[in-house]
């Protein structure tokens, strides 16, 4: 009984409550999102803050824990707050994103309920709505193991969330404006940790603190709007052991690559002379490379952090190579007893081959991104809801974008864009980049195996070189400059789903697509029902409520 109670026991912000009910531990919190003054770069900004903080706070929670937010929308336009990597298993209710949620009005709340079920790792939190993610409204999302689970490391010394990022002292306001106008967002000003930067003077506050010969466990997420960012800390090394829910192989790093909605955890032991140290973020595939950095003091130590930075890599060739020394733990558990790679996905026949070229055009003089030929346009109903109330050929058409890219792909329509997707078909996705600009992609509610990626267009052939045995299991992945990325995954996870472009800009412009799953047997086995106090909007709202599944 006390190992029990040990286990559900775990570190909450103020202003949250924890309370243990039949099952699995339930989690509490309540969040305010308001405006406030922010100046990350040193110029002052209207910010949006969670319970007064930027970045917001932690949320921390366990595997199969319950997580219940109340969130009130003090701002005053509408928002929506996404869990970016939660997979939320037969509930994309509570995805948090518009094509499934209608948005919280000003004045109003919603309380999101959701489970971390089966789900180790480092996550993050962010809003979806508008350019809201450019100043806030977001923060760390951890699922910690569960005791009774081993981790291949030993218990670090602390456990620290470092959430780093580019920033636009422009505001989200006339971002927005500038992507309406139909422009582009152009570089950003610079780049915080932790919403915060370094001004080198002697007189900075430590991000972070550490012991003389302790281990501690750091766990790093671009929470920026478009650029890439390497990542490294000054005179230390970092040993990769998790990215985005899985365990890795540990390998040692003098620096990362972390693009755009990618979260790693690493080791960083303190191994050196005590005193202070620079933990380093700069730009990346950038004609002009922007650093910034924090703060990490030993206890005790002396001495002020080395003005002599470690250099950031050059070129995405390097990154390239990274990528590739990226594997899965194959004997490692995760949030369950077996092993990670217990799962033989290289053995699994591939049913469908989605192919999506992404391209940037100009429709009626402004800018649009585009995917096979389609920018998706947001409609005033959630494809989700119109789905699930029977008004769906009022809202959306399924499968409107060919599986592989159009030989004319320069002409672009505008649309939601959803891809009617098999229940349990095991499915190759290729990203095709043929632009100069790096992208990321993040697809809700899975993670999918990170099989291959090269220069050049794909063909057939390329799959001789797949790593079918121990590809990390994730849930965004970046595509170079004319270069590809595949992903295999299996869409057992009814609901609808949200592939986006990570790169805000081309996310609000159109690059971004949903696939639905259904069930075949509309069954509670494989969805659960609209749950009660969901916002509605568009056309379903004041329509009586489907019958619910009943089995």
């Amino acid at each position: 009984m006390a190992r029990l109670m040990l286990i559900s026991m775990l570190f909450l912000l103020a202003g949250s409550m924890l309370m243990v009910q039949g099952g699995d531990p339930t989690l509490f919190f309540e969040w305010n999102v308001t405006y406030g003054t922010i100046a990350p770069l040193g110029v002052p900004v209207k910010g949006i803050l969670i319970n007064g903080q930027f970045p917001g706070p932690n949320l921390n929670s366990t595997t199969n824990n319950n997580i219940v937010v109340n969130v009130f929308n003090n701002l005053d336009e509408p928002f929506l707050v996404t869990w970016d990597g939660v997979q939320h298993r037969k509930n994309s209710w509570q995805d948090g994103v518009l094509g499934t949620n209608c948005p919280i009005p000003p004045g109003k709340n919603y309380t999101y309920k959701f489970q971390v079920k089966d789900q180790i790792g480092s996550y993050m939190y962010y809003p979806v709505t508008a350019m809201h993610k450019a100043v806030g409204g977001f923060g760390g999302l951890r699922v910690n193991s569960r005791l009774l689970i081993p981790v291949p490391y030993a218990d670090p010394a602390d456990d620290y969330t470092l959430l780093v990022g580019d920033f636009f002292n422009k505001g989200h306001t006339s971002l927005k404006k500038i992507l309406d106008s139909g422009r582009n967002l152009g570089r950003c000003d610079g780049v915080h940790l932790n919403g915060k930067v370094a001004k080198g003077d002697g007189k900075d506050e430590p991000l972070f603190t550490m012991e003389a010969g302790k281990t501690y466990k750091y766990r790093i997420c671009n929470t920026g709007i478009k650029t890439s960012l390497n990542v490294r800390f000054q005179g230390h090394t970092m040993k990769l052991v998790e990215m985005e829910g899985s365990h890795t192989m540990q390998n040692d790093y003098d620096s990362l690559d972390v693009h755009v909605g990618q979260c790693f955890s690493v080791l960083v032991t303190a191994n050196q002379e005590p005193r202070d140290y620079y933990v380093v973020a700069s730009t990346r595939f950038t004609r002009r490379e922007v650093t910034a950095t924090g703060i990490i003091r030993y206890k005790n130590g002396k001495g002020a952090a080395s003005s002599e930075l470690p250099p950031p890599p050059v070129g995405w060739a390097w990154s390239l190579n990274q990528f590739r020394t990226f594997r899965w733990n194959l004997t490692s558990n995760a949030a369950r007893p077996n092993p990670q790679g217990s799962y033989k996905y290289g053995s699994i026949n591939i049913t469908r081959t989605i192919k999506l070229a992404n391209t940037a055009q100009r429709v009626d003089g402004k800018l649009r991104y585009a995917l096979n030929g389609a920018s998706y346009v947001e409609p005033t109903t959630p494809l989700k809801l119109a789905e699930y109330y029977g008004v769906a050929d009022k809202v959306f058409k399924y499968d409107t974008i060919p599986d592989e890219p159009p030989s004319d792909n320069t002409k672009v329509t505008l649309a939601p864009i959803v891809l009617n997707m098999t229940h349990r078909n095991f499915v190759e996705i290729i990203f095709e980049n043929p632009e100069t600009a790096i992208q990321s992609y993040h697809l809700s509610g899975y993670s999918f195996f990170a099989v291959g990626m090269d220069i050049g267009k794909w063909s057939p052939e390329k799959r001789m070189n797949y790593n079918l045995l121990d590809a990390v299991s994730r849930h965004t992945i970046q595509v170079f400059p004319n270069s590809w990325s595949a992903i295999l995954l299996t869409f057992d996870n009814c609901g609808m789903w949200n592939l986006r472009s990570e790169i805000w800009d081309r996310h609000y412009l159109g690059q971004q697509l949903y696939a639905s799953v259904i069930s075949p047997n509309r069954s509670l086995k494989d969805e659960y029902n609209l749950p009660e106090g969901v916002l509605t909007c568009g056309i379903v709202q004041g329509m009586p409520r489907p019958p619910p599944f009943s089995s």
